[in-house]
């Protein structure tokens, strides 16, 4: 059977924690950030726990070798 091809973008926006838990970075920090203040740019770079089911299926099927933290 033919190995699975990675959803690229969704390699880059999706991280396993250590516990095992799907992360995702917030969206609206790549650009126009002279606008926005130092807390809410800090607040960007934050990773936030993914708890919906059905998009933790979802990222499993486009990123099935996205390495988990053990």
């Amino acid at each position: 059977m033919p190995k699975i091809k990675t959803h690229k973008a969704t390699a880059k926006r999706f991280k396993y924690s250590k516990r095992g838990k799907l992360m995702r970075t917030k969206v609206g920090k790549s650009h126009l950030r002279r606008k926005k203040s130092k807390r809410v740019k800090r607040m960007l770079t934050e990773m936030h726990e993914v708890t919906t089911p059905g998009e933790i299926k979802r990222v499993k099927k486009l990123a099935p070798y996205l390495k988990k933290n053990r």
